[in-house]
């Protein structure tokens, strides 16, 4: 099965260095030994039990390890049932009967209640299958419920829905049967057998624990004699503080994925990888799995044993706010982690500016405290030339995040992502889900947390409100979060053009989330540019092949859809001689929950770091987008940069231009497997925007790509070994053009217009596309906009239309 990585680390697998036997000890009831059982094959299943403990870290005690493998040496007798059971049955947790009705009854058994926090132990569970039956174990827990709601994406979560702090601190536990190799995913139907449980605990300390098992809906004793409460002693975990430096040597904040290598929450089989979508947790797998039919995500077979466990976190109790849908942790210098004694891998990064450092983090046992250094490591920094980074695009509710029990995460854990990802200016856009909630963090001001080199603002997605259909929008710098009149969502505009004059009027600037949904072709093609219909059945930038012919539209955006679905209206509106911008986004963590910053912009200000002089730079065109692993400045046409004197260059017929820029891109000197499943990917399916798209070949090259009026006319390659490269192109415009570079799909500039004769840019093919495109909009949203507001809608769709019939007849 093929693998489709999205941007997450590749990480060596080691086994822990220490593991938590279980020695036997005094039990409340004791096992009884089951005669008539045939020998052969109970004798297999003890060997292979050996060896999952073994490679889980709990295993045998020396001297039984050496009983029971000599017991291969001995007849098959009924001495060999009798020993099997005497070495396995202290090591069992619970006993469980299955009757000849395959109802369910359990018991304690003789294994020591410990656990370890953080950490998973391993015991044996000892099934008496009278019923002979071959289905599937499960073990439960109140107390491994899921801590947190999934968001149901209303703007007020349902008070029924909202788990109290008590509800929380008793799902510290997650349990799970082991059904990995050497184990069978099944019961064998042999009469006597052993399972493999495993148990971690995110406490400390004394727990009751209520274990049960079943073997399908129903097959549960009455009587609740199908569970088993039981008093555990949970050591603590070794406090591991990290020391975390910058490349200049100064204290930092990083994103930490810390594993053992251990699958233990999946079989291996391919149905249950396939329908296990994050493939971090029961929480993850027991709803994240809508999203992972909508998007296709698969996690890296290699990204196991995640610590701290993600589905045990929840931002809103823990120490530290660290998401359970991301595999990794966000630590500053001087933070810790509670883990467990054992080997580590530990991947440390800071963003797609840093190399991940790779290194083994062994927690000693026999210690409270332990420390490790960490020094982060750049290829490149864009802030030391003036280019800041940016995402428009970031949400602290909704998608990914829960809505109870809390609507969502608060400012200062979204900081910690973003100050984790080098990310100087993070938009936090509140939007439909728990849109009330947040709301309140809305202030017209910079976070109080922003500094001098990394800011954070609260702003506003249109989306979820009754002009969704129409495309979400992006509002920035904004002084006011509700529209004139309305008291709720429901009150808003049902189409987007009211939206955008009010925005407007308040200085702020404006743009389409998430371009490229709902501008799918409605025949398929790769081609860009392209003329076929889009659909415009999606959230995307659809209406704004309206709204652009009023000037209402400052950005468009890109980084988080099919890269030819988003371009290719944005080429065809620039070809009619309209001067959108280009914004790189990202829409955490909806389209992408990984981090923030996956899409990005980077923008040169004019003076010192804020958010106006972002918001001007994106306005003016003073930027160009990336995913990180290319960049492109100093982009110039015969001396004018991108997002001088408007972006425009007047040029005589008959003269020629010099295009320069320099560029950078940084790409694996041998492409891994990794790298080439992203490749081999269609271009509809995640991550749209990555280097190894570019990649030419196998080879560590790149194409750099001249643009003239959205097509290639000049191509340069280049070594993608992470040192800048001075690229130059000449170009001799027989009409008025917009010329832009690009590294595609990894990074684009924004377009530099040179007007020749002061003619205005005009393309007739893309004129006429995109009057076509105006009725094929109206045709899709007219149903879903207001009885009182379609008049207005639909004058200004003739408008619009009108426009680009203006633009076609001044076409040659």
């Amino acid at each position: 099965m093929r693998q489709k990585l999205l941007l997450i680390f590749h990480i060596v697998l080691l086994l822990p260095l220490t593991g938590f036997t279980q020695h036997p000890t005094h039990s409340q009831t004791e096992p009884a030994l089951h005669t008539g059982i045939e020998p052969q094959p109970l004798l297999a299943q003890a060997i292979r039990l050996k060896e999952a403990l073994s490679f889980l870290g709990s295993s045998l005690s020396n001297e039984d390890e050496k009983r029971l493998m000599a017991l291969q040496h001995q007849p098959l007798t009924s001495e060999i049932v009798k020993q099997v059971q005497d070495i396995l049955d202290p090591y069992c947790l619970a006993l469980v009967n299955i009757n000849p009705e395959s109802r369910v009854k359990v018991m304690r058994g003789a294994a020591r209640a410990k656990l370890i926090q953080n950490g998973w132990v391993s015991y044996l569970v000892k099934v008496y299958n009278e019923a002979g039956i071959t289905a599937k174990l499960d073990v439960q827990s109140p107390n491994a419920a899921i801590p947190l709601h999934a968001p149901s994406f209303d703007h007020k979560v349902d008070e029924k829905k909202i788990l109290s702090a008590g509800q929380v601190a008793n799902r510290f536990l997650e349990v799970q049967i082991y059904r990995n190799r050497p184990m069978l995913p099944n019961l064998s139907g042999l009469a006597l057998e052993y399972a493999v449980v495993q148990i971690y605990s995110k406490d400390a300390g004394q727990r009751e624990i209520e274990i049960g098992f079943h073997v399908g809906q129903g097959t549960q004793d009455i009587g609740f004699r199908n569970t088993v409460n039981i008093l555990f002693s949970i050591s603590p975990s070794v406090k591991v503080t990290l020391r975390v430096k910058d490349d200049d040597g100064s204290p930092a904040m990083a994103s930490f994925l810390i594993t053992d290598g251990i699958e233990r929450i999946l079989d291996d089989s391919i149905q249950t990888i396939e329908n296990a979508g994050i493939r971090l947790g029961a929480a993850q797998r027991d709803w994240k799995s809508m999203f992972a039919s909508f998007r296709n995500y698969k996690v890296p077979a290699t990204l196991v044993g995640i610590y701290p466990l993600p589905a045990r976190r929840v931002a809103a109790y823990d120490e530290y706010p660290d998401f359970f849908f991301q595999p990794q942790i966000y630590r500053s210098d001087g933070e810790h982690v509670l883990l467990p004694p054992g080997k580590y891998n530990v991947t440390v990064s800071r963003g797609p500016e840093y190399i991940p450092q790779k290194t083994q983090l062994v927690v000693p046992a026999g210690v409270k405290n332990h420390a490790a250094s960490f020094q982060l490591k750049r290829w490149l920094n864009m802030s030391k030339l003036g280019w800041h980074s940016a995402d428009h695009h970031v949400h602290a509710a909704g998608c990914s995040h829960y809505d109870s029990p809390d609507e969502g995460v608060k400012p200062n854990d979204m900081w910690r992502q973003a100050i984790g990802e080098d990310l100087n200016v993070a938009a936090v856009l509140a939007w439909g889900p728990s849109w009330y909630h947040q709301k309140t963090f809305f202030t017209g001001q910079n976070d109080p947390l922003s500094t001098a080199k990394n800011i954070m603002r609260n702003d506003v997605e249109v989306s979820g409100f009754p002009s969704s259909h129409a495309g979400h929008i992006v509002l920035l710098r904004l002084k006011e979060d509700d529209y004139p009149g309305t008291t709720k969502v429901e009150d808003w505009p049902s189409w987007t053009l009211p939206v955008f004059s009010w925005a407007k009027s308040q200085n702020a600037i404006t743009g389409y989330a998430h371009s490229g949904w709902g501008l799918e072709p409605s025949q398929p093609t790769k081609e860009l540019p392209n003329y076929v219909l889009p659909k415009m059945d999606g959230i995307g930038a659809n209406e704004y092949i309206v709204t652009v012919t009023q000037n209402l539209v400052d950005f468009y955006s890109a980084g988080d859809t099919p890269a030819p679905w988003e371009l290719n209206m944005w080429y065809h509106t620039l070809n009619c001689g309209f001067t959108t911008r280009l914004s790189g986004e990202t829409d955490f963590p909806c389209i992408f929950d990984e981090r923030v910053g996956m899409a990005r912009s980077y923008f040169k200000s004019e003076e010192k770091l804020s958010y106006d002089g972002y918001v001007d730079a994106i306005q003016k065109g003073r930027s160009y987008i990336s995913e990180g692993n290319s960049h492109i400045i100093n982009f110039l046409v015969n001396g004018l940069e991108s997002g001088s004197n408007d972006s425009k260059l007047n040029l005589n017929r008959g003269e020629s231009v010099r295009i320069t820029a320099k560029v950078i891109a940084k790409l694996p000197a041998l492409q891994d497997a990794s790298g080439a499943a992203i490749a081999q990917s269609e271009f509809m399916e995640p991550p749209y925007w990555h280097i190894e798209r570019a990649r030419i070949g196998t080879a560590q090259k790149v194409r750099v790509e001249l643009i003239v009026n959205g097509a290639p006319v000049d191509t340069a390659e280049i070594a993608a070994d992470g040192d800048w490269k001075d690229v130059s192109f000449n170009h001799k415009p027989d009409r008025s053009s917009w010329v832009a570079v690009r590294v595609y799909p990894s990074s684009h500039t924004n377009p530099i217009f040179i007007l020749v004769d002061n003619k205005p840019i005009r393309e007739r093919r893309s004129a006429e596309w995109c009057r076509k495109a105006v009725d094929q909009c109206w045709k899709m949203k007219q149903g879903n906009i207001r009885a009182d507001e379609r008049a207005d809608a639909e004058a200004a769709y003739i408008k619009a239309g009108n426009v680009y019939d203006k633009i076609i007849q001044e076409s040659k």
